[in-house]
């Protein structure tokens, strides 16, 4: 996918992943409309770029009957979208049975059923030129499912389902999908995240220790570059995967060690 004078959707800019992607996106030349709840940091970026290559959007992606006017707008900026990147997202710090079921249905929303709302609304006008991409950030969570994330590892799982599905569906039309699948990044995912209220404030996390999230935001634009299906991010936790694949039991018998 070029790149160069490309309309990119981005959801989640506001901080973290997200908001380290404008920056080599627009180096590479596209043109970025960034979406978050939060305007301030949207604003930011459009002042810091200049309005002829980053426009903020702010919406909420929770607001479901609102979606379709949040996309009318996104393709308003530019004309139309040749790449959206899903990476609006929300982490989980509870146990499964001390989660709520109001959280455990937001989490599925935001994470799982908004990418795929966005998707189908993007899709379809990306079919009728023939080119596009369509990116969405999973994680290592979508393969092996750790304590306090039970939520958080069903919605990866569904993400990795669907849009490995979706990529089969779309195979020579011209418009590419690509999983994204960090390990621990280093942002603010875990203060945000279900349940983060009910922990002790100077608990360590992992992801304090994670890669910066620049170094996942050159990896998300390289694979667009070059139209890679599935890309992992991370330090030693991204040998989970494989260890997932290969000896299940193993992993099953450790789950229970994994930093919650």
């Amino acid at each position: 996918m070029e790149l160069r004078d490309a309309v990119v959707w981005l959801t989640g800019a506001s901080d973290g992943i997200g908001h380290a992607l404008v920056q080599p996106l627009v180096a590479a030349g596209a043109r970025v409309v960034v979406t978050a709840r939060r305007k301030d940091p949207l604003e930011s970026l459009q002042d810091r770029f200049g309005r002829e290559r980053v426009v903020a959007l702010p919406g909420d992606l929770m607001d479901t009957a609102g979606l379709e006017r949040l996309h009318a707008r996104a393709c308003q900026a530019f004309g139309h979208i040749d790449v959206l990147i899903n990476n609006a997202g929300r982490s989980q710090r509870a146990t499964a049975l001390d989660t709520e079921m109001d959280e455990v249905r937001g989490l599925m929303e935001l994470n799982f059923m908004v990418p795929v709302a966005l998707t189908k609304l993007v899709v379809p006008a990306m079919l009728a030129r023939g080119r596009g991409c369509v990116v969405v950030v999973g994680s290592v969570a979508g393969y092996v499912s750790t304590p306090m994330r039970s939520t958080y590892n069903a919605s990866k799982f569904a993400v990795r389902g669907w849009f490995d599905a979706l990529r089969a569906e779309l195979h020579g039309t011209g418009v590419g999908v690509s999983i994204i699948v960090p390990g621990y990044i280093r942002t603010s995912i875990n203060k945000a995240a279900v349940g983060s209220g009910r922990r002790d404030p100077n608990e360590s996390d992992p992801v304090d220790s994670g890669l910066p999230p620049e170094r996942c935001a050159s990896v998300i634009v390289d694979a667009i570059a070059r139209d890679r299906p599935e890309v992992h991010v991370g330090g030693k936790e991204i040998a989970a995967i494989h260890l997932s694949r290969w000896l299940p039991g193993v992993v099953r018998r450790i789950a229970h060690r994994f930093a919650p």
